[in-house]
């Protein structure tokens, strides 16, 4: 079984060029792609949703 890639949170924001209070508030809203959080708080998201949830925002617009 492939291993999952798994970015990190800097990671993902420069690929979507958006800040990090942005994330936050989208994420509140429940518009983030799809995101484990670690037991040290951390945010990681696989690149396999962070493809997907692009893939919808292109089909809503």
């Amino acid at each position: 079984m492939p291993s999952r890639q798994m970015l990190k949170l800097p990671e993902v924001l420069r690929e979507i060029n958006m800040s990090r209070a942005a994330f936050y508030r989208m994420r509140a809203r429940g518009q983030a792609p799809k995101h484990s959080k670690l037991p040290n708080g951390e945010i990681r998201i696989s690149r396999a949703d962070l493809d997907a949830w692009w893939a919808k925002c292109e089909e809503a617009a």
